[in-house]
């Protein structure tokens, strides 16, 4: 019988990008807002595969991206390990997510590229607002989908997603 994974806020986790390096990201929250996921921060700084560093070392790191993901999935699927918990998850208020209903498209039809129908949330928020444009610091808003194991580790890898999401300008 496979064995239960279960995962909860503040634990940290080591990705590996290559044979040679590797990222860390770590669990700060569950979001009500958006299915009750989990929300990950990643952090920039690149690692050797057998560096050990501490878990302040790591956390305190400069965060690369936040993202809504099921961090279970990817320890299932072997894309990352489980290393740690730490109850300092910074400000579960900072970061920003943005979605539009411009998002996907039928068969025969164009992508919209550029949306002017944005909404924004923070973690936990009971509400989306809508800003139609995105303006300000709504600019910095992470896509706030939840984002397969797969594509999480591309964005870790890559700094960018492979799949298509309208932009902004």
């Amino acid at each position: 019988m496979a064995k239960r994974v279960i995962t909860k806020i503040g634990d940290i986790f080591s990705v590996p990008i290559n044979e040679k390096e590797k990222k860390y990201m770590q669990l700060i929250a569950f979001d009500l807002a958006q299915l009750n996921s989990d929300t990950i921060r990643a952090f920039k700084r690149i690692y050797s595969i057998d560096e050990n560093p501490s878990k302040e070392e790591i956390i305190n790191d400069k965060i690369d991206f936040y993202a809504h993901c099921v961090t279970k999935f990817g320890i299932k699927l072997n894309l990352w390990e489980q290393i740690g918990n730490s109850l300092n998850i910074g400000n579960i208020k900072d970061p920003i997510f943005k979605s539009t209903d411009d998002y996907g498209y039928k068969e025969n039809e164009q992508p919209v590229k550029v949306s002017y129908n944005w909404y924004v949330w923070r973690i936990n928020d009971k509400n989306r607002t809508k800003v139609g444009r995105l303006e300000g610091e709504n600019r910095n808003a992470e896509i706030g989908l939840i984002v397969n194991p797969y594509d999480i580790l591309d964005r870790i890898k890559t700094g960018q997603y492979n799949f298509f999401y309208p932009d902004f300008e």
